[in-house]
């Protein structure tokens, strides 16, 4: 990702150090003013007031970086560089200090309606970890309604709601690019679909969202999809589908395994050599198939005749 964000390289204080020599200065400031108290002097107390202005123009200079976070400064609109190492700082106050958090943050997107490569009507949601990485382009080169972003989490707040639009686009460009499932026979079995897919799908999604935010300097760190399923128009049916398909492969299942024990029967019976004729065993492999492939207990009668008639 190219950066445009860049080390400040002005002047930078240790701001304790200046907080000692803000103190000095009031206690200057103090001492002028005693000091022409006592002589009746007015004109002692302008080096007093000039002391007082310089230190509350100095207090405007401070800036406190705690862990993870950054702060961009601009001298009267121009870039002039970035903050990123935590502690407190003495810089020139005349220097207009914004704050970003660059730590990690969650997206928890709400499902939204998409049409699947098959234009079946589904729900897909994701979740989305980001964070900053380049505070110049989230600034500067995003529309962030500079009127709402008077604070760290407001700028952050509204970046978010940039990254959430960017994620609905981006998951309706993969949604559209895939099938649900592999429902028709003739589909192929090893095409990825929204529900086998995984690590592909999740990938391909970290593809088109890292294209997408980069313009506003974010990292996607990971992204996947955290809800999939039809929508409740056609929900029903592609339940009764799925079930359908689930029976015919059991069934299949189910006839396979029957072949096999009636053939299974036929050798054992050759083995200890009793015979029958062919209608015998034409009705003994009917009996025995419909036995093992019925989803009722079998019922049996009783043949009280004999075998010849």
């Amino acid at each position: 990702m190219e950066t445009k964000e860049f080390e400040f390289q002005g002047m930078k204080l240790n701001g304790i150090m200046m907080i000692f020599v803000l103190l000095v200065m009031l206690v200057c400031m103090v001492g002028v003013i005693v000091y022409g108290a006592i002589i009746d002097e007015a004109l002692v107390c302008v080096p007093a007031i000039a002391l007082l202005i310089l230190t509350l123009i100095g207090l405007g200079g401070f800036v406190q970086l705690e862990p993870n976070e950054m702060s961009a400064l601009l001298f009267f609109g121009k870039y002039r560089g970035s903050l990123t190492k935590n502690g407190l700082y003495w810089v020139n106050p005349f220097l207009t200090s914004k704050k970003m958090t660059l730590r990690a943050r969650n997206l928890d997107g709400k499902p939204i309606k998409v049409n699947d490569k098959d234009g079946n009507p589904i729900l897909i949601g994701l979740v989305v970890v980001w964070r900053l990485k380049d505070a110049y382009k989230a600034l500067f080169e995003v529309d962030l309604q500079e009127k709402e972003t008077k604070t760290v989490n407001t700028r952050m707040n509204a970046l978010e709601r940039f990254v959430s639009i960017q994620s609905d686009a981006a998951l309706r460009q993969v949604a559209g690019q895939y099938a649900y499932d592999n429902l028709d026979e003739d589909q192929k079995s090893d095409e990825i679909t929204l529900r086998s897919g995984g690590d592909e799908i999740n990938e391909e999604l970290v593809k088109k969202l890292t294209e997408r935010l980069a313009m506003a300097g974010i990292e996607v760190v990971e992204a996947r999809i955290n809800n999939l399923n039809y929508a409740p128009e056609i929900a029903a049916a592609m339940l009764r589908r799925q079930q359908a398909s689930a029976v015919v492969s059991a069934r299949e299942k189910i006839v396979e395994g029957a072949v096999s024990m009636v053939r299974l029967a036929l050798d054992k019976l050759q083995a200890e050599e009793i015979e029958l004729d062919e209608d015998k065993k034409a009705a003994m492999v009917s009996n025995l198939l419909v036995v093992l492939c019925s989803d009722e207990s079998a019922t049996p009668v009783i043949n009280a005749g004999t075998l010849n008639h």
